[in-house]
């Protein structure tokens, strides 16, 4: 059986006779056939609130079409006999909604910004309004984004009319003042509900609670919660979630511990958004423990949740965890095959996310742009610049998609970091669109790689000019003279820094040992444990120039003795992390340490030295991916 698809231009055409034979039915005098036209039209009318919507970008004459018939509606209703009793169906009653509803839907040129305006006075000449009506200019003014207006009218309807004060009103009321967003209305609207006693409605309350959030006072959207009396899972999952998108993630957190603590079962929503807020952090302890929290409620392999999961595990660096609960979803989606692909790719292992790109595809799961970003960042990672350029390439050709500024980016990436700078500098002038600030920062990164000046100083000045506070573009530059051997030009960029005031960002490191997170500044020594870490970096670094090891004072700006720089580099952030985490840790146990920045040459050989010499895994996450080093190796092959 097929089912019958409704395109506005066929519909029109449809439903113009049906609107003359309704017109005929309702002059008929008959008045079983005139309810029955009433609910004809009553459907009609309802079709076409959506063919309005539908035809925002179709042709002038479609559009004209369509309100002609909305017209014949509101004729046919207006020439009606309107001092028959209101009833189910009631021509009084549906005219005013369908005027409501076409003075606002409409999007006549003629008309413009009038039609709220418009659609209001007739709204207010209506005999009679229900709570149906009265919820329909608020709802015009939601969408117009014309806050102060609703509140006029809204405080006109509690005293006009004690039927306006109903949950739906109050509810689009509050969804017009978080589009707007204005705490001040949000807050006159919270004193209508408790006058209309509303406070007891879970529905009218939840809204109330996300309004003070999305306006900015996530205190207040927490009082509100606290005092609902019916909490369900939705309210607390909906609470949880405003922690974590206004960036409080511990009390976020917490409330999901009170959540577990009150007996309330979290659903798959709750679960998805606790797992993306520890992806973000990294925090993968806490993640196991939301993981054991799932396999005791019983959770739906085939839900999102499960994606989330995979997600989780990959973003902190445990991709074997990853492909374990992967392997164990009886139906994969675009989001866990994703997470699975970037997984890879961010974690070392390029040739595995290309092979699960390639297993997605044969699964018929057709691949998002966001899909393609984590195949080609595969690519740039290990230098794969063939294979990156053919899948690029088949974006556009093979899937017809068209390429968005991420695409380039990665593909500029990959052409700079391989020294390609003619082709990436041709890829730039045939795109679409105005480089962005990560595509500038790409090709920055290459020319800091092969110590390009010229062009690097290019890509530096697009940079200073889209975001001239960002301190990363000025160190990176500095590191290209540098390497160039050009103080004078980096105590330039030093002075440029100082009289712009642009701070350089601290590095840090941490590791968490035993559920408690330790950080570390360059040079740190306020951690209790300062002398037993120096003690086991010196030990260290004794048996690391026996083997040959050899500074690299390169990655030092200071034009100073190689002595100084020596010193310099044997106490960043992330060595003191390290150090710690083999005295704090027993023996075997994998090391995992996050920085805040790119990891330093020097401090990356040092590690390969640390992993031989002490037989223990170190991880480390910098600002653009993990490198694992064992037995004197990393899984990005030096090529990062």
């Amino acid at each position: 059986m097929s089912m019958q698809i409704y395109e506005p231009s066929n519909y029109v055409s449809q439903v113009s006779s049906r609107v003359e034979s309704g017109n005929q039915l309702v002059e008929s005098g008959n008045s079983t056939n005139q309810e029955s036209s009433k609910f004809e039209l009553h459907l009609i009318c309802r079709r076409l609130e959506l063919i309005h919507y539908e035809c925002e970008k179709a042709s002038t004459s479609l559009k004209t079409s369509v309100i002609a018939v909305s017209v014949d509606i509101i004729h046919i209703i207006g020439t009606s006999n309107a001092d028959k009793p209101r009833n189910k169906y009631s021509f009084n009653n549906l005219r005013s909604t369908i005027i409501l509803n076409y003075y606002f839907l409409t999007k006549h040129p003629a008309k413009g910004i009038g039609h709220t305006r418009s659609r209001v006075k007739r709204f207010d000449r209506s005999p009679w309004k229900t709570n149906r009506d009265w919820g329909g200019p608020r709802s015009g003014r939601e969408r117009g984004g014309r806050g102060g207006a609703l509140l006029l009218h809204q405080s006109e309807g509690s005293r006009k009319d004690s039927n306006c004060g109903n949950k739906f009103t109050a509810s689009s009321a509050l969804a017009a003042t978080t589009a707007i967003p204005c705490l001040r209305h949000g807050k006159e609207i919270h004193c209508h509900i408790i006058r209309m006693g509303f406070e007891s409605d879970a529905v009218v309350w939840s809204a109330l609670s996300d309004m003070y959030a999305k306006c900015g006072s996530i205190d207040n959207a927490r009082h509100v919660f606290d005092r609902t009396l019916d909490r369900d899972v939705v309210s607390w999952t909906a609470m949880i979630g405003r922690y974590f998108d206004g960036g409080r993630r511990e009390e976020g957190f917490e409330l999901f511990s009170d959540m577990l603590r009150a007996g309330v079962r979290p659903n798959e929503f709750t679960f998805a958004g606790v797992l993306d807020a520890l992806s973000e952090l990294a925090m993968e302890g806490p993640g196991r423990q939301v993981h054991g929290h799932m396999m005791r409620a019983g959770y739906d392999p085939h839900s999102f949740s499960a994606s989330a999961l995979v997600h989780m595990y990959s973003k902190c660096g445990n991709i074997d965890k990853a492909r374990a609960v992967f392997e164990g979803m009886p139906k994969t989606d675009l989001v866990s095959w994703t997470s699975m692909v970037s997984g890879y790719a961010q974690n070392g292992h390029p040739e595995e996310a290309i092979r699960y790109f390639q297993l997605m595809l044969q699964s018929g799961t057709r691949p998002d742009h966001i899909a393609f970003v984590g195949v080609l960042s595969a690519c740039t990672h290990a230098g794969l610049v063939d294979k990156g350029l053919e899948i690029f390439h088949s974006i556009k050709d093979e899937h017809g998609m068209e390429h968005t500024a991420d695409h380039y980016a990665c593909v500029v990436d990959l052409l700079s970091r391989a020294g390609r700078f003619e082709e990436a500098e041709e890829i730039m002038d045939k795109m679409p669109m105005k480089p962005d600030k990560f595509l500038w920062a790409s090709l920055l990164g290459g020319c800091r790689i092969h110590k390009n000046v010229k062009l690097g100083e290019q890509a530096a000045e697009a940079l200073f000019d889209i975001e001239p506070e960002n301190a990363a573009t000025y160190v990176t530059l500095a590191n290209i003279y540098a390497s160039a051997g050009l103080w004078d030009e980096v105590e330039k960029v030093r002075k440029t820094m100082d009289r712009r005031r642009v701070v350089k960002k601290p590095g840090s490191s941490w590791i968490e040992v035993k559920r408690r997170v330790h950080v570390f500044l360059v040079g740190d020594k306020s951690h209790p444990r300062t002398e037993d870490i120096h003690a086991q970096l010196e030990k260290l670094y004794k048996r690391m120039k026996e083997e040959g090891y050899v500074p690299d004072t390169e990655f030092v700006l200071h034009d100073v003795e190689d002595e100084q720089k020596e010193e310099s580099l044997g106490y960043h952030s992330e060595r003191l992390a390290v150090a710690f985490g083999i005295i704090a840790t027993p023996q075997g146990t994998p090391i995992k340490v996050f920085k805040n920045l790119r990891i330093c040459g020097d401090c990356h050989t040092a590690f390969k030295f640390f992993s031989r010499i002490t037989q223990r895994v170190i991880i480390v996450r910098d600002s653009s991916r993990f490198h694992h080093f064992k037995e004197g190796s990393c899984s990005c092959g030096n090529y990062w």
